[in-house]
């Protein structure tokens, strides 16, 4: 009796024990791939960030995948949304950087977002961002009230995204005469622009200039006319597109057509995924923000790392869903 008690309680703890020694999410990613795709062209802000983060994000999933940055553009990031949401496998190995304004977009009923935002299960991005118009100076517009006096062409990714919205915002709200001309296939093909002279400025955040183009920012071979989104020390003495405003209500149109400052550069996954593995990747990309070869790395390249979490993402486009009606109508006329 003495021998079969010690025999049900070892198999017992055995029991216990077992499941506890297991991790089916490490098991599940030991050995695989987890792709991360970009919605736009290689070298802006959003596929240096992405690679960044590849490159140290397996270190800290469980089981140690194998990370491979992925292009996927078209329709200024809306191929990729898209994909990501409806066709992409749904088991965690597929996750995506994409535009920050596609939210918006979809908070706001435009066509094109096949997807629901409150849906999309958020992972993080390395900080918020700051919205900025810049012109070169070689234009003679350096300030707002030029702007006002003088036709300036602005070069722009897609229709309806922040490359797009934030000029046209700031032709609405403070009567600039800006000339939106949109198609080129990502950031840099504008850059390109802007030195040939075909186009004279762009939308950007203020990170991606110091990363992309910090010595434009010290030969001030580029104006910062106006921003949106928390104002760095370091910017200077630039209005914000709310100061330019008059009205409550256009204040809260543009709070909605610049939230994708408070995502970042977000990374997410579809819906669907496990949860358990999504909470792992979750928790992946936090701990890839403290990995000192990661911090080292983003301090050389001048990434600012103030991380904003998958939960706290989640809230921000559940929050965009729940909008007003009235600032959604006031918002959408300037991302259609």
């Amino acid at each position: 009796m003495r021998f079969a008690r010690r025999s049900f309680l070892a198999l017992a703890l055995a029991a216990c024990v077992s499941p506890a020694a297991a991790d089916p999410v490490a098991d599940f990613f030991k050995g695989k791939t987890v792709t991360v795709l970009i919605g736009v062209s290689a070298g802006g802000e959003y596929d240096l960030q992405a690679r960044l983060i590849a490159r140290y994000l397996g270190r800290h999933i469980p089981g140690n995948p194998t990370v491979v940055p992925q292009n996927m553009t078209g329709a200024g990031g809306l191929t990729e949304a898209n994909w990501l949401y409806n066709v992409a496998p749904k088991d965690g190995l597929f996750i995506g950087m994409i535009q920050n304004a596609l939210p918006v977009m979809q908070a706001v009923g435009l066509p094109g977002p096949q997807f629901d935002s409150a849906k999309f299960q958020w992972i993080g991005a390395i900080a918020p961002t700051v919205e900025t118009l810049a012109v070169w100076t070689a234009s003679g517009v350096t300030t707002i009230e030029q702007a006002r006096q003088k036709e300036v062409v602005i070069g722009a990714v897609g229709k309806g995204g922040i490359t797009d919205t934030f000029p046209r915002m700031i032709n609405e709200f403070a009567g600039t005469k800006f000339k939106i001309v949109v198609g080129y296939p990502g950031g840099n093909d504008v850059n390109l622009a802007m030195e040939r002279g075909e186009a004279a400025g762009r939308n950007n955040t203020w990170s991606s200039w110091k990363v992309t183009k910090k010595n434009w920012l010290d030969e001030k071979k580029i104006s910062i006319l106006a921003y949106e989104g928390p104002k760095p020390a370091d910017m200077g003495d630039v209005p914000s597109v709310q100061e330019l405003a008059k009205t409550d209500e256009d204040r809260a149109a543009i709070r909605l057509i610049t939230a994708g400052t408070l995502f970042g550069r977000p990374l997410t996954a579809p819906p669907g995924a496990p949860a358990d593995r999504v909470a792992a990747l979750r928790a992946a990309f936090l701990a890839t923000m403290k990995d000192p070869d990661f911090v080292k790395e983003a301090e050389a390249g001048d990434f600012e790392v103030d991380p904003v979490d998958g939960l706290r993402m989640q809230k921000i486009a559940e929050d965009l869903i729940a909008l007003p009606a009235s600032v959604k109508a006031r918002a959408r006329p300037l991302i259609e």
